[in-house]
C-alpha cells in the first residue's frame, strides 16, 4: 500500500501530473477577489474566510478525474482490482494520495493568503485548523465521485456536478468554525460536527467506492 501511496504521489508531482494546478488556482481566486470587490480591507476581512473555504473547495475540484482515470486508461485499475489488495484500501490510499498533493498544500497556503484578504490576526489559526479537518473530507468525497465517473468520457463536468452538492456541509461547518473563532466564540460545535463528517467519510465512502469501482470495471 506504501508503494502505491508513493506511485501515486510520483505521478501527481511529475511534469503533467497536475501537482500545484490546484494550488495555483487558489491563489489566482484569492488575488482576483480584492480587485473585485475594491480595496476595502473591512469588506474582505469580513469574507476573508468564505473566500479561502470556497477557494479551496474549488481547487480540490480541479484534480479529482485524476484519481482514477489515468489508472483506467492504461489498464492498472484493472490489475489493482485483481490483486491481492482490497479495493476499499485502494480508494482510501488514492483519496490520501490526491489530499497529500493538493489538499496538504492548500491548507498551508491559505495563511499566506490570507495576508492578502486582510484576515483578521484571530483567524489564521482557526482557518487553518479547519481546513486540515475538512480537506481529507473533500478528497475522500472527490475519490468517490471519480469512482463514480471512472470511463465515462468528458467526465469531468459530470463529477463536478455529483460531488459539489455533497461539499457543501463540509464548507458550512468549516467556514463556520473559523467565523465563530475570529469573533472569539466557542468552536467546540462546528469543530466536532466538522470532524464528524471526516471520519464519517473516511469510515463509509471507501466502500462505496469499491463497489461502484468493481461495477465499472466488469
Amino acid at each position: 500500500m506504501i508503494a502505491l501511496l508513493m506511485r501515486d504521489i510520483r505521478l501527481a508531482t511529475r511534469a503533467g501530473g497536475g501537482f500545484g494546478l490546484g494550488l495555483a488556482f487558489f491563489l489566482i481566486v484569492v488575488v482576483l477577489v480584492p480587485f473585485g470587490v475594491g480595496p476595502q480591507t473591512d469588506l474582505l476581512a469580513r469574507i476573508a474566510v468564505g473566500i479561502l473555504w470556497i477557494g479551496a473547495l474549488l481547487a480540490c475540484l480541479l484534480s479529482l478525474d485524476r484519481i482514477f482515470a489515468l489508472d483506467f486508461e492504461d489498464g492498472s485499475l484493472d490489475l489493482l482490482a485483481t490483486a491481492p489488495v482490497p479495493m476499499e484500501a485502494v480508494a482510501v490510499i488514492k483519496a490520501l494520495a490526491h489530499w497529500l498533493t493538493t489538499g496538504l498544500p492548500l491548507v498551508l497556503a491559505a495563511p499566506l493568503l490570507g495576508v492578502l484578504l486582510s484576515l483578521p490576526a484571530d483567524g489564521y489559526l482557526p482557518v487553518v485548523i479547519s481546513l486540515l479537518l475538512g480537506t481529507p473530507a473533500l478528497s475522500m468525497i472527490g475519490a468517490f465521485g471519480a469512482a463514480l465517473t471512472v470511463g465515462l468520457r468528458r467526465g469531468g463536468l459530470l463529477l463536478s456536478l455529483l460531488v459539489l452538492p455533497l461539499y457543501v456541509p463540509t464548507l458550512i461547518f468549516g467556514a463556520e468554525m473559523a467565523r465563530r473563532g475570529i469573533d472569539g466564540l466557542d468552536t467546540t460545535t462546528p469543530m466536532l460536527m466538522l470532524a464528524g463528517i471526516t471520519c464519517g467519510t473516511i469510515a463509509l465512502l471507501p466502500f462505496a467506492a469499491a463497489a461502484v469501482l468493481r461495477v465499472n470495471l466488469r
